[in-house]
């Protein structure tokens, strides 16, 4: 698995990315599927302990998206329609959470994902679903935020 030409090198630099952790570990072109690491930081979590359940998306989105962009060698990002989530238990602060987002079908108007995320011992924390539109991968000059 490479990384090389899927994670722009200005991802490390995305606030979103900043915020999450990501890290992009590799692509199967095989299984059409992308792995990231992330640690979990305490600015993530509840009173609970765990991640809050809307940010465990963020992870989820995260995942999903760079399996397509990847896919597509970076050319295409996902626009999302929509994201189903299922929360299977408590992602508690300072975990090493392995995030795993595979293309289902991809077609020129719409693209099916799924993502799951996982502790470093396989077990799973959360599962997803998206529906999405293919776009051109935005960039932080495309977008006007960096000149």
């Amino acid at each position: 698995m490479s990384q090389a030409g899927f994670y722009p090198d200005d991802a490390g630099q995305s606030p979103h990315t900043a915020l999450l952790g990501s890290e992009f570990i590799g692509w199967d072109d095989a299984t059409q599927t992308a792995t990231m690491r992330f640690t979990v930081k305490r600015e993530m979590t509840t009173w609970r302990g765990g991640v809050q359940g809307g940010l465990v998306a963020g992870y989820l989105d995260d995942v999903m998206g760079y399996a397509f962009v990847a896919a597509t060698g970076g050319e295409l990002a996902p626009l999302n329609l929509d994201i189903s989530m299922t929360l299977i238990r408590l992602i508690p602060e300072g975990t090493t959470i392995i995030g795993k987002g595979r293309v289902v079908k991809a077609g020129r108007r719409v693209v099916f994902l799924e993502g799951e995320l996982l502790a470093e011992d396989g077990t799973i924390y959360a599962r997803s679903t998206s529906t999405a539109l293919p776009t051109p991968r935005p960039t932080p000059t495309s977008t006007g935020m960096r000149v």
